[in-house]
């Protein structure tokens, strides 16, 4: 074999081709690309001016991508001065045939190279709008090379079109064979990484669809938390880019790239998929005693029974006196009266610790375990009670609406959670969407679920996702078991969870000084939430924060 002669035009030519096939495959910037494209044509050429089209979405025109023109100083499209040249070249003319005489048009529809030597000598193609062009402008337009660019399913995607290749004199001259056997190779090239690119994006698109449809799925399952999916990773990129840079006291070096954001979006957006699996009465439960209904018909129906058989018996007391001719006993119809008025009492603490709205005190506790030993005899004889024991149960929950099982089977959301995101073959860009997604119900002393993670163990992205869970549910307004928040109510709560360490500290102080909460607040709560936050006086601070 005879050495390779590296002085020769051909063997620089191949070796800029290979540089630029390298640089178009490394290229993530899609503007950047198809600019790239254009411009490593001519150069590799010498034309003095170029266009690149890409296929319309609907395969019946050609948009103008990029336009280049070195004599006329013209840079239109991508990183261009004007990024919104939208003229379209038809392929097919008003009667649906096919567009013959357009050269990119007859290009792209035939698949074919097509090199003019003098566009004004040619006789074929109509040129009739490059020569007002040129009489317009003062520039000839002479020779033109038009390559197709397809992709692997040999689809055109886009056209290169090169004019006027010049010489050592700056003169216009036609493409030679070389040229475009060089340009074919190029556009070959071209086609692949415009491909790849298309099909990244592509997938992406499809991948994030995915994602909110998970997400938009789980609101609509439950309308008492609709929305959450949605505006969770809202508040998780708010405060991930405060973060992000600040040298924040504890958040020294934290720096987050756009696919690092990237990634902590997607993991907000699946944080509660395992909730797919959570029964749907329990994810509903908008009272202490609802299941299918809320029993708290039932319950009332029963005071119903005790207070007519009092008022029973106080009528048949005035009855007997009646008969007996005498005056009724006024202690005996004042202890009636007083039963009644201390069952109406009754009913309506029952059904105001129904609502979970309010803490349940020992005192409230103790109050529903008496109220259910009331009782009275049915047409059986068989002795009935105002409460069962589930229903005790359930009236007897400290806080909100679930009892102790039904908050475990609730909290069994993120061990679905960790199991289903397992088991999705995430890419190497989006290794860490499962450690962020299920990390949102961690404690910083451990005590948290589903891992049981202390703050060490816990990145600074899943801590950034505590909060933003913690403070959509306290300010969401949704929520039937509670009135909206205030922010500086939400806030106090949040402060007083930093204190009892189920909080980040450092991540607090940062969503309050850099007013994330007031960012987010504007965005999605109702203008009454949005009032004055003392910053001064909130709990889980360390240090006082300016105002």
């Amino acid at each position: 074999m005879p050495p390779v002669n590296k002085k020769h035009p051909e063997y620089e030519r191949i070796r800029q081709l290979n540089a630029i096939g390298i640089a178009l495959s490394s290229q993530r910037n899609h503007a950047q690309l198809m600019e790239m494209i254009l411009s490593s044509a001519r150069y590799i050429t010498g034309a003095d001016a170029g266009t690149l089209y890409m296929l319309a979405p609907d395969a019946k025109a050609l948009q103008f991508a990029i336009i280049q023109n070195d004599t006329l100083k013209v840079h239109l499209g991508s990183t261009g001065a004007d990024k919104n040249h939208a003229t379209l070249v038809p392929l097919y003319h008003a009667d649906g045939t096919p567009d013959d005489r357009t050269v990119a048009a007859c290009s792209v529809l035939k698949k074919s190279t097509i090199n003019i030597a003098n566009a004004y000598d040619e006789q074929v193609f109509d040129f009739s709008g490059t020569r007002r062009f040129d009489t317009k402008t003062g520039y000839r337009s002479v020779s033109f090379l038009t390559v197709p660019l397809c992709n692997h399913d040999n689809e055109v995607i886009a056209a290169l079109q090169l004019i006027n290749k010049l010489d050592a004199s700056k003169h216009p001259i036609p493409f030679d064979a070389a040229d475009q056997d060089i340009v074919e190779s190029l556009a070959s090239q071209a086609a692949v990484a415009l491909t790849n690119q298309q099909l990244i994006t592509e997938m992406r698109v499809l991948f994030d669809s995915f994602t909110r449809v998970i997400g938009a799925a789980i609101d609509a399952k439950s309308p008492h938390t609709g929305a959450h999916c949605r505006r969770v990773p809202d508040a998780t990129l708010m405060l991930a880019r405060a973060a992000s840079g600040a040298n924040f006291p504890g958040l020294e070096g934290f720096v987050m790239s756009d696919d690092d954001m990237y990634e902590l979006q997607t993991a907000a957006w699946l944080h509660d998929c395992g909730k797919v699996v959570t029964p749907h009465h329990i994810m509903e439960k908008s009272t202490k005693l609802e299941t299918i209904i809320d029993r708290i018909s039932s319950v009332s129906q029963r005071f119903d029974i005790l207070a007519r058989d009092l008022q029973q018996q106080k009528l048949t007391l005035q009855l007997h006196a009646a008969r007996q001719g005498v005056e009724p006993d006024g202690q005996a119809l004042a202890r009636y009266d007083a039963e009644l008025d201390q069952l109406a009492d009754d009913q309506r603490f029952l059904e105001q610790a129904n609502t979970g709205a309010e803490f349940m005190s020992d005192a409230d506790i103790q109050r529903v375990q008496a109220l259910s030993r009331h009782s009275w005899v049915n047409i059986h004889g068989e002795t009935c009670y105002l409460l069962s024991n589930d229903e005790v149960l359930n009236l007897c929950v400290k806080k909100g609406t679930l009892n102790p099982e039904e908050r475990q089977t609730m909290e069994d959301h993120m061990v679905h959670t960790l199991k289903m995101l397992e088991q999705l073959p995430f890419p190497r860009h989006l290794q860490r969407v499962t450690e962020y997604a299920v990390g949102h119900h961690e404690r910083m002393d451990g005590k948290g679920y589903p891992r049981g993670l202390t703050r060490e163990q816990l990145s600074i992205p899943a801590r950034i996702m505590g909060i933003a869970d913690v403070f959509e549910a306290l300010t969401a307004h949704e929520r039937p078991y509670k009135s909206p928040m205030s922010l500086s109510q939400a806030l106090r709560i949040m402060g007083t969870m930093v204190e009892n360490q189920h909080l980040d500290p450092d991540l607090f102080a940062l969503f309050v000084k850099k007013r994330v909460y007031l960012t987010y607040a504007y965005k999605h709560l109702r203008p009454e939430q949005i009032d004055d936050v003392d910053i001064s006086r909130l709990p889980g601070l360390c240090e006082p924060v300016d105002q």
